[in-house]
């Protein structure tokens, strides 16, 4: 596996960890995975996380390159190498010599300008633009991903092959759901690695929202990363100290149980790869709102197993959510859909699909993609 970050790596996210989840299951499987990804400040070249060797080299798009190259004409030969693109891939298929696929959580886009603005803008332009021709250039390589949109914008730039299978969650549903009234205080939550393409901020300005109109309304951010600091700073100027809290990185257990106290999860990202934190919410019991963005729309299926806004801006999610603040009954409904639906999505159901399809593609063999029945 060649993925830029690593589950080490300060700044991991929902990527990692359920890349970490499908190679420890060819690790059980009795296969020796190795993990290559990029060096971090106070991290080690080495490393072993359930069984995966960890590699680590070079600290750029560049360096790395040049690391991994070295790196990999010293070892025995690999039956399978897998490329993870995020905006810019390995260029595998051109150096590895044995099968190879490319997996992807989504095709970024716009979110380039989400992170290079300003000064840094011209890298905003181009990125999207690279990114398309290197898509292209790898049209003839076997693509793995999650989400359908991402399948279908795979197609639409010339890939050939899309497999997709949609991610798993470790955690495990509740047993049985006990009631939630929807009444106020009113309790939302953000769980994500904070980064601009996430629009925390829109969650915040839907919150401040709700409280003109009336409504007692928290809100708990959970998660860290480079906006953290920005975040806490426009909370604090529109005066929402005590009503939007940030925790911070949460262990699981109290991850799981901030998600089973809240009302909804909240999501405004400009783009998902599926939203591994929407199923995670079901699973606890508890329905998501959130944007009309790729990837957001199928983990949440309207007014079924959550909310979707019609524009993405705060004030189309407040007006949403308003909507359905007085109907207990459509609440009960949509909670139990999701967590129904949730139960689905288990590793234990999606891990041996993947795990399956993952052996016989470093086999050499053509499988029929999966995920055409998958809702």
């Amino acid at each position: 596996m060649l993925n830029w970050r690593d589950p080490e790596n300060p700044k991991t996210g929902g990527a990692e960890r359920v890349t970490q989840g499908y190679l420890a299951d060819l690790v059980r499987r009795g296969h020796e995975v190795y993990w290559y990804s990029e060096y971090f400040e106070g991290g080690t070249s080495t490393s072993e996380i359930d069984g995966i060797h960890i590699v680590r080299g070079g600290t750029n798009v560049l360096s790395r390159l040049f690391h991994v190259k070295n790196w990999y004409r010293q070892q025995p030969r690999f039956d399978l190498v897998i490329d993870q693109h995020h905006g810019v891939p390995w260029y595998s298929p051109w150096w590895c010599g044995t099968h190879c696929i490319s997996y992807i959580h989504e095709v970024l886009g716009s979110i380039w300008r989400s992170f290079y603005h300003g000064w840094r803008l011209p890298v905003g332009i181009v990125g999207p633009w690279q990114e398309r021709k290197t898509l292209w250039m790898y049209r003839k390589v076997p693509f793995w991903t999650s989400c359908e949109a991402t399948a279908k914008a795979l197609r639409q730039i010339g890939v050939e092959s899309v497999t997709r299978i949609p991610y798993g969650v470790d955690i495990v549903p509740l047993d049985f759901l006990e009631p939630k009234p929807l009444r106020q205080p009113l309790k939302l939550v953000f769980v994500s690695r904070l980064a601009p393409n996430k629009r925390v901020d829109h969650a915040i300005r839907m919150t401040e929202i709700l409280l003109n109109c009336g409504i007692d309304v928290s809100l708990q951010i959970a998660g860290g990363g480079d906006s953290l600091n920005d975040l806490k700073n426009f909370a604090a100027e529109k005066g929402l100290d005590k009503k939007v809290t940030f925790t911070g990185y949460l262990p699981e257990r109290e991850k799981d149980l901030l998600l089973q106290q809240a009302h909804f999860l909240v999501h405004t990202s400009v783009r998902e790869g599926w939203g591994l934190n929407v199923i995670e919410a079901n699973a606890m019991g508890t329905p998501t709102l959130v944007y009309p963005a790729e990837g957001l729309t199928e983990s949440t299926l309207k007014n079924e197993t959550g909310l979707i806004s019609e524009e993405e801006t705060p004030e189309s999610l407040a007006k949403c959510l308003l909507a359905k603040l007085d109907d207990q009954v459509f609440y009960d409904k949509i909670r139990e859909a999701a967590w129904k639906r949730a139960c689905g999505f288990h590793w234990s159901k999606i891990l041996p699909l993947a795990s399956d399809w993952l052996e016989a593609t470093a086999r050499g063999e053509r499988n029929v993609p999966y995920g055409a029945s998958w809702r």
